[in-house]
């Protein structure tokens, strides 16, 4: 026989796990957005992004299980609904635009750099240059990415995915993440060296001066 209490139990079980949720999101909305921000681009989309992110938790909230893990599935949520927003409107002509804008990366390397003889360091040179370069330079630089380099890259370096599961969320095999990680990192490199130097935190040749990040 049914237990008499137990439709009242599970209302309980439901409002509770809806006021844990509100919660969790009003705590990890500045996360989220950023996290959105990166990806996109552009706040604009980054707050589609996140609304559409929220929604489909809500709507799936009863199925998830264990509510200490809300806030890894959240941003899970979180890429899925980026994803689907970027196949949406990727075409074929920006994907091939963006392998020909992209094609003077090259193999470009930040510490190469900063051990070239003409540099005057004292101490180490890389924690050096990252403790002079601000975070605002980083982001900028990141946003500045084409999308598909600077997707692989918040995908792996700052949300911590494997190759293999970049490779599944964007459905491209694992040879082009590889690939795009290579040259994403290539082309922040680049424009964080000319923000240094443009700041006056480097001193020398600019890196087109010593031929680096030539495609030929």
């Amino acid at each position: 026989m049914p237990d008499p209490g137990s439709g009242g139990q599970g209302k309980d079980d439901r409002r509770q796990r809806r006021a844990l949720f509100e919660q969790e999101v009003v705590r990890l909305m500045d996360r989220l957005y950023g996290t959105a921000l990166r990806l996109t681009g552009n706040p604009d989309d980054a707050q589609d992004v996140v609304a559409e992110a929220v929604s489909k938790a809500w709507s799936k909230l009863d199925d998830l299980r264990d509510l200490e893990s809300m806030e890894g599935w959240l941003f899970r949520i979180l890429n899925n609904a980026f994803v689907s927003q970027w196949r949406r409107r990727r075409t074929r002509d920006e994907v091939e635009r963006e392998a020909v804008e992209t094609s003077d990366a090259g193999d470009f390397s930040l510490f190469q750099q900063l051990h070239q003889p003409f540099l005057l360091w004292w101490g180490t040179p890389e924690q050096q240059f990252l403790n002079d370069v601000l975070q605002e330079d980083l982001q900028k630089a990141l946003d500045a990415l084409p999308d598909g380099f600077r997707v692989a890259i918040v995908l792996v370096e700052v949300q911590g995915y494997t190759y293999e599961e970049v490779s599944a969320l964007l459905e491209i095999p694992v040879g082009t993440v590889r690939s795009r990680l290579s040259r994403g990192r290539a082309l922040l490199q680049k424009a964080l060296w000319q923000q240094a130097s443009e700041a006056g935190l480097v001193h020398g040749r600019h890196p087109s001066d010593s031929g680096a990040g030539d495609s030929t």
